[in-house]
Formats: C-alpha cells, sequence, structure tokens
C-alpha cells in the first residue's frame, strides 16, 4: 500500500463519519418541520409547540461552560434501546395529580432555544431532562423553595444529609460574599465564620433559572413516539421500574 492510498483511505474513513454524523443531521436538524397532532391518534388536533419558560440561552451557556454536561445527560433514550421510561421521575411523573403519567421520550424540540443540545456525555449523576419537575415534586409539596434547594446544592453539594457522598463539585466560584447590613440577605446560602453571607452570583442564578426550566414532559404527537402503536400513551407499561443512580 502506497501513502498515498494510506492517506485517501484515511480520510475517508474520517470524512465518511464526520459527513454521517455531524453535517447531514446539521442541515437536517437546521430547519426542522412542525408536528401536528392527529385526531384519531392523539385524540386532539393543532401543532405540538414545546414551551419552555426561564433564562434559557444564559443558563445553558453557563450549563456547559462549568462542564456539566460531562456527569449529566438531557436525554431520554427510546424504549428499545434503554430503561430510561423506569427510572423514578426521569422522564417525567408516573403519577401526576393532574396529567397523569406525563413520562416520555426526548425529542429534537426538547432542546430549542439552546445553541446546542446538552446530551451529555456520562451518566455519573442522574439524567437532567426533568430535573425541574422533580426538585418541584419534592420540595414544593412540602413548601420547601425548589430554587433555594438547588442553589445550596450547587454551593455544597454534601452538606445535604441526604446526599453526604455526592460526587457533584461544589461550584462556590458562583457565589459571592457580602456583609451582612441589618437583616440578612434571603437568598443567602451560607453564613461565614466572619459573619458575612454567601449569595449566588447572576451565573448561579441563570444556572439555576435553567435547570428550572427542564420539564420535559409535555404531551407530543403520536407520530413522534418512539412506543409501540398498543403502548403509545401508556409508557408506564414499557419499562419495568429500575433504581436511578444517585448524583
Amino acid at each position: 500500500m502506497s501513502f498515498r492510498q494510506f492517506a485517501f483511505g484515511l480520510t475517508a474513513s474520517f470524512g465518511i463519519a464526520w459527513l454521517a454524523i455531524v453535517i447531514v443531521p446539521f442541515f437536517m436538524m437546521r430547519h426542522i418541520k412542525p408536528v401536528a397532532f392527529d385526531e384519531t391518534a392523539d385524540g386532539k388536533e393543532g401543532v405540538y409547540h414545546p414551551k419552555r419558560t426561564g433564562r434559557v440561552i444564559n443558563g445553558a451557556e453557563v450549563y456547559a461552560a462549568n462542564g456539566c454536561y460531562h456527569c449529566h445527560s438531557q436525554l431520554i433514550r427510546p424504549t428499545y434501546a434503554g430503561n430510561d421510561l423506569g427510572r423514578p421521575d426521569w422522564a417525567g411523573l408516573k403519577a401526576d395529580e393532574e396529567r397523569g403519567d406525563t413520562r416520555r421520550e426526548s425529542n429534537i424540540f426538547d432542546y430549542s432555544g439552546e445553541k446546542f443540545a446538552q446530551i451529555g456525555q456520562s451518566r455519573l449523576g442522574p439524567d437532567l431532562s426533568n430535573v425541574g419537575r422533580r426538585v418541584e415534586k419534592l420540595y414544593v409539596k412540602d413548601g420547601g423553595d425548589p430554587k433555594a434547594w438547588l442553589l445550596s446544592h450547587l454551593y455544597d453539594p454534601r452538606a445535604n444529609p441526604e446526599r453526604p457522598t455526592s460526587k457533584c463539585p461544589s461550584y462556590r466560584f458562583l457565589f459571592d460574599t457580602v456583609e451582612i447590613e441589618g437583616q440578612t440577605p434571603n437568598d443567602a446560602v451560607a453564613i461565614t465564620k466572619d459573619g458575612e453571607a454567601v449569595v449566588p452570583g447572576n451565573q448561579a442564578l441563570a444556572l439555576v433559572d435553567y435547570l428550572l426550566s427542564l420539564k420535559r414532559d409535555d404531551t407530543v404527537p403520536a407520530s413522534m413516539s418512539h412506543l409501540p402503536p398498543a403502548q403509545k400513551g401508556a409508557p408506564e407499561k414499557a419499562a419495568a421500574p429500575a433504581a436511578a443512580p444517585k448524583g
């Protein structure tokens, strides 16, 4: 084999993979056509439109800049590719008080409003596709503040008695230390030995706002579901419950 043949083969091997994985998907997803509900399959008409609230763009940038995607995914796999629907509250809520079972797989519209889809590299921590819904379920019901919980978790992940061995790193550099003048600031997450208050900075607030916006469990058209026809609309039958990894 000559050097020219070797170079051509090497270029073709990487070029074809790059074309198939990067270029083709880029142009396919650049202009996504809306998907309509079907009266027969979905029981309603109209066009599917995902709803997001919060500082999605700013928060996603902070999320990416701090490498959160290294340990957390944002991808609920189709049932033929994994058991994500069976993991507690990852894909939505199995028993939502108002909507019933809201679990579903991820779809391309879940990442609208973001420059990059934060699908993640590994799952050292739990998937965050519906972390906003999970935190609200755990803390709002008991009168807690999900925003305050997330800020405390970012400041000191192992301070929570329920997560003493959390592998999540501390993001204390996203917080500021200020002198207490009169009352302690309402958003303070800690008080230092010198009597100063630790409060979240703009990046911490943007990141928490982004995390709370992750509620990807709205109803999608049946045509977008990877579930078998007999199981569409009933994801609880698609997978058996499995224990979620602790983050």
